[in-house]
């Protein structure tokens, strides 16, 4: 089965889980295939935690979750080394975070502490513990989950942090239709249990390595440091955009339109992908009363196609 079929079949098993969300779950699938970790912010009860599940199983992933609360320690998630007296010695017992996707559910309800120690993982895809330096599972995604920060005992995400998540989605709730499906219909933690892995080991990697293989000419990169001059003017923004953040959104762009069925980077998939990439990384300016995506959208009608 070629990539095509395969990225249509994730698709369309995903959208059986969590209805009326096509969108929303095109971002999710393009931001594993970028190799990126993964932010859903939303309400609690919507499905963003089914939505990890179903994510992992679909696609062949080993998968971990850590319910995050504030007595989380660091140590809980990468693990202690206990003296076992029959070996005489001190035997490393891994934490959680040695899976292929951790889902950090509820991640700001945990102190700054333990959300830190998330950070090297994040970045290095290696942890350190006892001043030992342990190499995590490849591939390695964190899929966290976030309710909003107005809800009791919540922790505001650092800024570093925030940097780390390739994209940030929120689902919202379902249209009509799509909630008297879920009323009428199988319990969606039933259906994940059942849910087929559609990707064999090694496939992953390959789909990576055809996003990566992906065109972005000249004009489109211009564009691209278009997009990210004007988050620096001053005039949409605190503070701008990094060099890391912008190889986020090409990357972003590379994978959106492989599941667009192209091979080259077109300005409507930076379009697509880019409040969901780079709103969680920014502040807004001025007394419009925007939050940070709309002021992205407003900024994107500002800056001229290529």
């Amino acid at each position: 089965m070629d990539a095509q079929l395969k990225l249509k079949s994730l698709l369309a098993q995903l959208n059986t889980v969590i209805v009326g969300k096509p969108a929303q779950i095109q971002d999710c699938v393009a931001c594993l295939l970028a190799g990126g970790h993964l932010l859903i912010d939303d309400v609690p009860g919507v499905g963003k935690t089914t939505l990890a599940h179903a994510l992992a199983r679909s696609f062949g992933l080993q998968f971990s979750r850590v319910q995050f609360t504030s007595d989380l320690m660091p140590s809980d998630l990468s693990g202690v080394s206990i003296y076992e007296r029959a070996k005489e010695a001190f035997v490393f017992h891994p934490g959680p975070i040695f899976a292929q996707v951790l889902l950090a559910d509820e991640i700001n309800r945990a102190s700054p502490k333990t959300q830190s120690a998330l950070l090297e993982a994040m970045e290095e895809k290696q942890v350190t513990v006892e001043g030992e330096t342990r190499a995590l599972p490849q591939p390695f995604f964190v899929i966290a989950t976030q309710n909003p920060l107005d809800q009791l005992g919540t922790y505001a995400l650092p800024e570093s942090q925030l940097d780390r998540f390739l994209m940030r989605i929120s689902l919202g709730y379902p249209d009509r239709a799509s909630e008297r499906a879920l009323l009428a219909g199988t319990d969606r933690r039933a259906m994940v249990d059942e849910l087929p892995s559609l990707l064999a080991t090694g496939e992953l990697a390959q789909l990576q390595a055809t996003v990566l293989a992906v065109h972005a000419a000249g004009p489109l990169l211009d564009y691209v440091q278009d997009l990210m001059a004007a988050t620096r003017s001053g005039q949409w923004f605190l503070q701008g955009l990094s060099p890391r953040a912008g190889i986020a959104v090409v990357r972003a762009a590379k994978a959106q339109a492989l599941l667009s069925g192209r091979d080259y980077v077109a300005p409507d998939d930076v379009q697509a992908i880019l409040p969901q990439t780079i709103a969680h990384r920014l502040i807004p300016v001025g007394e419009s009363g925007r939050g940070a995506v709309e002021q992205v959208r407003a900024m994107l009608q500002a800056v001229p196609l290529p």
